[in-house]
């Protein structure tokens, strides 16, 4: 009688440990959020200061691509709330990837210009993989902002209070 029990005990303890494995392997898919914000640049300055306001309801698109050949792999758009926020998810790893949020439309017809020139961001860059050392599944990509036509008067005060211009340029 000792025998079949021990089978059993062997057996039972087999199943379960293929078990774990088995949810083990389940839980090992990685799952990301990217999470950002966006903003409306009144002072064309590319980069976001006190001028600054949130966009609500603005599209952006965080993009994986192969980086020989440019081929798209991944893709998910999302759209910012009230407050310029947008989260994205992304399921699986995408270590050989180059991934980037880029902006595609703003709600706001004064605020609506995609930043084209060479030494603007496009574009923000994160990492999607396990393999990175950053142990959060929160990855944070940096504010991406649509600009006005024609920056607003107060600009010229932000700039001399950021000393980017002579003193003899601001009234």
């Amino acid at each position: 009688m000792g025998k079949p029990i021990q089978s059993v005990l062997l057996l039972a303890s087999a199943l379960y440990l293929f078990s774990l494995l088995g949810s083990t392997a389940h839980a090992k898919e990685e799952a990301f959020d990217v999470e950002g914000s966006v903003y409306c640049d009144r002072c064309r300055a590319q980069f976001q200061n006190k001028l600054s306001e949130p966009i609500s309801g603005a599209t952006v698109r965080l993009e994986c691509r192969e980086p020989v050949g440019n081929q798209l792999k991944f893709s998910a758009d999302g759209v910012t709330d009230a407050s310029g926020n947008y989260k994205l998810k992304v399921v699986g790893d995408h270590e050989d990837e180059v991934c980037q949020v880029v902006l595609i439309q703003s709600p706001r017809q004064d605020c609506n210009e995609i930043p084209k020139e060479a030494f603007e961001q496009l574009s923000s860059r994160i990492t999607l993989t396990d393999n990175s050392g950053i142990a959060d599944p929160v990855r944070h990509a940096n504010p991406l902002g649509f600009m006005v036509k024609e920056a607003v008067p107060e600009c010229l005060q932000l700039y001399k209070e950021l000393d980017m211009l002579p003193d003899d340029l601001v009234p």
